[in-house]
């Protein structure tokens, strides 16, 4: 090797979105509050905060489980523009921000696809349109980025990428390993402007309680720069200490926590709720045509007030009742 450029051996062509410099995102959390404070507040008063046009946005949960439905539907009704979006195992919440054009620029490893259910016609209009910039990842190589930010350093080395596709449209590096010559591919950090988490409890400070599946959530509120908590329930600061080894994320990382009951709807909440499976087929069938979309769009997200309202005009609590069952039934059934 001759210096530390010379052991550079590959890089991809896409589009490194975020500044991956820890000492320059240091500087911003150094200024950051560790105040233990009441940080509730309605929804509504969260995205405006701390949601700006043209900042980079990433969402916690994974797939249709803990998505912050809620918090989209949101950023929609505030009607925010060209902000850069982490495509992190997102599926229907890349299909309402995809419907509003919230963001132009995607750092993608899964996005377009409802799992299961099939593709979004809209999103797939969206991305093809030409108006979004794309970079490719795995779902993998997202998580080590997120990994790198929480770890307060500029990369992280990995084998994923490596012989793909992917990775000649990625913004990463394959350098030589200083230990075994080895081909390693260099994953980036990634320091989003906000996150937006949904939960299962919080307290009001933002210590936060997940159940299931953690993705890279934990990471991600140590890499987001702010962080907004959306929570089933509220939960006393007593109940936190009472089993601290139960809280996923510490309050220090937290700057808004909103009580959103159902804010996953019509995803799936872990021991919670299951998913609306008839009003996310219905959401695929209006996207075939775009104006009936558009009128579905109205009264579903811009015609609602905020997300009781929205779930109201979709079954209301009976409904929810009905998942909640769903839910708990599969539950048993799995632990049999």
């Amino acid at each position: 090797m001759d210096g530390g450029v010379s052991s550079e051996i590959q890089r991809g062509k896409g589009e490194l979105f975020t500044d991956p410099d820890p000492d320059r995102a240091r500087k911003f959390f150094r200024q950051k509050s560790r105040l233990m404070k009441d940080k509730t507040m309605p929804l509504s008063k969260a995205v405006e905060a701390f949601v700006h046009d043209g900042d980079y946005l990433a969402l916690g949960g994974f797939g249709g489980n803990r998505a912050p439905i809620a918090a989209c539907h949101e950023i929609l009704r505030q009607g925010r523009k060209r902000m850069g979006l982490a495509g992190h195992t997102t599926t229907h919440e890349f299909q309402i921000l995809s419907a509003g054009e919230v963001f132009d620029r995607v750092d993608v490893s899964y996005i377009v696809g409802l799992e299961a259910r099939g593709l979004s016609p809209c999103a797939r209009r969206y991305m093809q349109s030409g108006r979004v910039k794309v970079t490719e990842w795995s779902n993998y190589a997202i998580s080590a980025r997120l990994k790198a930010a929480a770890m307060g350093i500029p990369f992280v080395p990995t084998r994923t990428l490596l012989g793909t596709d992917t990775f000649e449209q990625s913004a990463c590096i394959i350098m030589e390993c200083p230990y075994t010559g080895k081909k390693l591919s260099l994953q980036p950090a990634l320091y989003p402007d906000v996150a937006v988490i949904h939960v299962h409890e919080a307290d009001v400070f933002g210590n936060c309680r997940i159940r299931g599946i953690l993705k890279s959530d934990n990471d991600l509120a140590c890499a987001a720069k702010r962080v907004i908590i959306t929570c089933e329930r509220l939960i006393t600061n007593e109940e936190i200490r009472q089993s601290p080894s139960e809280t996923t994320i510490p309050y220090f990382l937290v700057d808004a926590v909103c009580e959103v009951p159902f804010g996953n709807y019509p995803g799936n909440m872990v021991y919670e709720y299951f998913s609306d499976e008839e009003h996310l087929k219905e959401w695929l069938k209006v996207e075939a045509d775009p104006e009936t979309f558009t009128e579905f769009l109205q009264k579903n997200i811009y015609g609602c007030k905020d997300h009781h309202d929205y779930i109201n005009k979709n079954g209301g609590m009976d409904k929810m009742l009905k998942l909640r069952a769903m839910e708990h039934l599969l539950y048993k059934e799995a632990a049999r």
